[in-house]
């Protein structure tokens, strides 16, 4: 039987962050055939897709900010001013922000909503509920939304 000692250290290092997210990503592609006929190619890299909107003056009056990876779109951000809602200013940014997606190949989309935001807006525009996290965080639920695109 070996014995073996561990020194467990909790502080914030970024080298070894990097170095378990690489070692990760080694391990992900060698059990993985999908990740590993992704390794190397363009569409293994996140793109970042940003769609704004703003108002005469100038001023942001909404905006969606995610990113592409294989082919998923990823909405990280969707938010519009208070003074600009209810107009279709939202549907227009996500609307957007899929016509980008699917000319860069992607063929999905998917989100994080808490419940006092905008499931039902997402409902609305195609997406459907995957995921239902009750409490996250306490007194909050957070939903996963996808979409078919194109």
């Amino acid at each position: 039987m070996v014995c073996r000692m561990f020194r467990i250290e909790t502080e914030v290092d970024k080298a070894r962050r990097d170095l378990l997210r690489s070692r990760l990503r080694d391990t992900n592609t060698t059990a993985s055939p999908v990740l590993a006929a992704l390794r190397g190619t363009p569409g293994e890299r996140e793109a970042p897709l940003h769609v704004w909107a703003l108002d005469a003056a100038g001023d942001l009056a909404g905006g969606l900010v995610g990113h592409t990876w294989t082919a998923w779109l990823h909405v990280t951000y969707l938010w519009v001013d208070t003074r600009h809602r209810g107009a279709g200013l939202g549907s227009r940014l996500l609307a957007e922000a899929e016509r980008l997606a699917t000319a860069r190949g992607c063929t999905s989309a998917r989100l994080e909503t808490w419940d006092f935001q905008a499931p039902d807006f997402y409902r609305r525009q195609g997406y459907d509920v995957v995921c239902v996290i009750p409490d996250y965080p306490p007194g909050i639920t957070e939903y996963t939304l996808t979409k078919r695109l194109g």
